[in-house]
Order: structure tokens, then sequence, then C-alpha cells
């Protein structure tokens, strides 16, 4: 692991990380915070999982999680949304290739080489930051924008026993059904579309639920709103009486402004679950 960067930041650090993975084959960056208890001992983690055409770097400079993360006491983990390189393969299209990772382990040519984000961000990250950092394995929760929203659905409900709260920012919530994820999951898992079940949030929590509970928000002047199905999950979660809440907020859009104004409660959310 080598250091890009490290910050004074509300009494802690934040800072940003590369490191040669394992699963992606190719070099990985990503941002942690940690708030100035981690100097004591290890402290909780919130994962924060990014959107199409995100870095590491969108959330960790435009969420504003920081402040509430450090009032809270607890670390900000801000993983890349996919591996980049020359060797890595590409798309035109911004919503498929570099940026756009999904978070599934590919099993199509030309994506299977590189482009394993589930296993990076459910086993590869996770092993490097909890060996090097004063961070609490035991309590976990996960966040996310957009794709990131679906990612960190999926990783919650397919990683039992792992997060004890998952939240999400304007999720795409049925991708199984929609226009982004149908591409996607086509691209990266091939056309049997039983392979795709695992990585819709709607088909798992009709399957699955979740222990533990859910918050969701989203816009309803949201620009992707049709793409994104919020409709789907509510159903499913009221079908399975799923511990839940899911808001729309009147007026917001998919932008990180929408997520400036609502970070605050998630990050309240989570750290009530985590220092249960």
């Amino acid at each position: 692991m080598q250091i890009i960067s490290e910050n004074t930041c509300f009494g802690g650090l934040q800072g940003v990380y590369s490191h040669a993975s394992k699963t992606t084959g190719t070099n990985m960056t990503f941002g942690l915070f940690l708030p100035v208890e981690a100097k004591d001992g290890p402290v909780p983690v919130l994962w924060y999982l990014s959107g199409l055409t995100c870095t590491h770097e969108n959330a960790m400079i435009k969420a504003g999680a920081q402040v509430w993360a450090a009032e809270q006491g607890i670390a900000l983990v801000f993983p890349d949304t996919s591996p980049r390189g020359e060797s890595v393969a590409d798309d035109d299209a911004y919503d498929l290739g570099q940026g756009a990772g999904f978070y599934v382990n590919a099993t199509e040519t030309p994506w299977a080489t590189h482009f394993q984000m589930y296993d990076y961000v459910a086993h590869d990250l996770p092993e490097l930051i909890f060996a090097e950092f004063a961070l609490d394995s035991n309590r976990q929760g996960v966040t996310g924008h957009s794709m990131g929203g679906h990612g960190a659905l999926t990783l919650a409900m397919t990683l039992p026993g792992r997060f004890r709260a998952v939240s999400a920012f304007s999720p795409i919530c049925h991708p199984a059904k929609s226009d982004w994820g149908r591409k996607q999951f086509t691209a990266y898992l091939g056309k049997d579309e039983s392979r795709w079940e695992g990585h819709d949030a709607t088909l798992l929590m009709r399957e699955h639920g979740f222990d533990g509970p859910v918050l969701t928000d989203t816009g309803t002047k949201d620009q992707f709103i049709d793409l994104l199905m919020p409709e789907a999950l509510a159903e499913a979660i009221a079908a399975r009486r799923q511990q839940a809440v899911l808001r729309m907020q009147p007026g917001y859009d998919h932008s990180y402004f929408f997520v400036q104004s609502f970070i605050e409660d998630h990050v309240a959310f989570h750290a009530e679950a985590l220092w249960a």
C-alpha cells in the first residue's frame, strides 16, 4: 500500500491510498477518513460506494460526510468504482467499462480479466484496510449513491452478518428490469438472466431481505427515476415486511447537492446501529 495523500480533517485524517489488487489485477485507489478516536483503538466503519463515472474522489470531496463521521466517531471508506488503466477494457459509453463496474464479478470477455468489483469490495479491500488501520470489522455499515446504492443494497443482502445497517441515495433498485442494469449485466455477466438475480436489490429483497435496518432516499425530481425504479424495491420491502424507511424527497434531483442534503441523516442512521 502506498500513501498518495493525508490531510487533517475535522480532527481526524483524510487519506488517499493505492495498492495492488489481487482481484482486479490492477492498482486500485481508495479514500479513508479516520476520526480522531482511531488514535485510541479500532472504530466502526461506514463504506460509501459511488455511482457511474465516479472515482474514490467524488463522495470524498462532494458528499460532506466527514464532519458527521467525525461527530459520530466512525470511519469512512471510499472505494473506486472500477479497475482502471491502459490495459483495462473500456467502452465509449459513460455507463459501461471504466467508472461503471456495477459491483459485480464479470464473467464475459473482455471484462472478466479485471472487472471483479464484487470481490474487490467484499473481500480484497476489507482484507487490506482491517490489517493496516484501526478499524473494527465487527461494526460495519454500507451506503452508496445511484450505482453505488445498488452496490450497497446488494452487498448487504449477499453478505449476511457483515453489515449492521444499509442505506442508499437514489439506488438503482431493479437493474434486471432497467436499462441501467440490463445493458451492463448482459455485457459483464452474459445473457442468462438467472445469473443477474444475485445483483438485483428488488429480487434479493424478495428472496432474502436484510437482517437489520434499511434507509433509502430518492428525489421526486430525480431525472433518472424511471431507471431507478424505487417503487419495485418498495413493493418487495412491503411484501417481505422488512424493517425499512424509504423516503421520497420532494424537489430533489440525482446530484451531489441531494446527497449533501441528507448525508447527516445517513451517517446518524448508521452510527445508531454501529454503536449499539
